[in-house]
């Protein structure tokens, strides 16, 4: 008998597979006219720094943009080198096929290669998932694993539930069954982001990774209930809240872009993820005027809250800077 992961669509799954595809259909308009070659640069780099946060790794958005860029960073080697494996496999995610096993084994191997000796392979050993309270999860015996992945990529190839719900449950079942020895979060949150990719390319220019990093507790306690529970509902419930969420807070801040002046769309091109000075904006705009600067850029970015302040309770701090808002503020 063929596998099938043990799951129940709720009336919330319906609610939400229906609300999310309707949020899909209004984005699918804005964007063209909106999703700049800068704009995804900054949504790549917020995947990449969400994902690896989320797994503990301390170097931040903005040495995560300067490795990106090919510049040199002080930091941590293993960090240094888990942020070189997510670039390495977001830049090829279009040449994965999310059904085959073995591309699954050679995103892991490009993700964690600088990093296990091992990396591509699944585990040879017995693990458990650790916890605040300790472990709380017994991942299945080593000697299974590989069978388990066969079973959970042939009901992938062979289901009719709908992408989203897809997803969803494969996110869960590759945690669940944990088949590699480290990297298991990564890389499920990666094809989560394939399968969906495969059905609708917005999900390339959607950061989720970054909005699950800001529900990071939330989304360790939907793994942990649907484990408690023997299927993968409530963790289904839980990401396509954070698929919704994703998708309407690009719709707020893109229909916010549609409406302002061409100042501010240059403004929003050159500010990036990492705070900056007002000069060195001023800089980049190649503006040596500063009202004008304020008036026709600054300010009018703020308002629409595209922007975001360092200091917001001290507006005019000295040491003010500024960057792109995050878009679940």
């Amino acid at each position: 008998m063929s596998y099938t992961p043990p799951y129940t669509i709720s009336n919330v799954i319906l609610d939400l597979v229906g609300k999310i595809s309707g949020l899909i259909a209004k984005y699918e308009v804005l964007e063209p006219k909106i999703v700049t070659p800068q704009l995804r640069k900054e949504y790549k780099i917020q995947t990449i720094t969400g994902t690896l946060e989320i797994e503990g790794n301390t170097l931040g958005i903005e040495k995560v943009t300067a490795i990106l860029e090919g510049k040199r960073v002080l930091g941590n080697v293993r960090e240094i080198a888990e942020v070189k494996g997510a670039i390495q496999v977001y830049d090829n995610l279009n040449r994965f096929n999310p059904q085959k096993m073995s591309d699954l084994l050679l995103a892991h191997q490009m993700l964690m290669g600088d990093i296990l000796t091992n990396a591509g392979a699944f585990r040879t050993k017995n693990v458990g998932v650790g916890g605040e309270s300790g472990i709380v999860h017994i991942a299945p015996p080593h000697t299974q694993v590989n069978q388990l992945m066969v079973d959970l990529f042939n009901w992938l190839k062979s289901t009719d539930t709908h992408p989203f719900i897809q997803s969803c449950v494969f996110h869960y079942e590759l945690e669940f069954i944990h088949p590699f020895i480290d990297g298991n979060g990564r890389i499920g949150r990666l094809w989560q982001t394939l399968i969906l990719h495969q059905n609708n390319a917005v999900f390339s220019s959607l950061p989720v990774e970054s909005v699950i990093r800001e529900h990071q507790q939330a989304y360790y306690d939907a793994l942990e209930q649907s484990g408690k529970a023997g299927d993968s509902t409530q963790f289904i419930e839980f990401m396509l809240g954070i698929l919704h969420q994703s998708i309407d807070d690009a719709i707020i801040t893109d229909q916010a872009t549609d409406q302002v002046t061409d100042q501010v769309r240059k403004l929003i091109q050159v500010i990036g993820s990492g705070w900056i000075s007002r000069g060195e904006l001023m800089d980049k705009l190649a503006l040596s005027h500063r009202p004008t600067f304020r008036d026709n850029y600054l300010n009018p970015a703020i308002e629409l809250r595209l922007v975001e302040l360092q200091y917001p309770d001290t507006p005019r701090n000295p040491k003010q800077k500024y960057r792109l808002r995050k878009k679940n503020k």
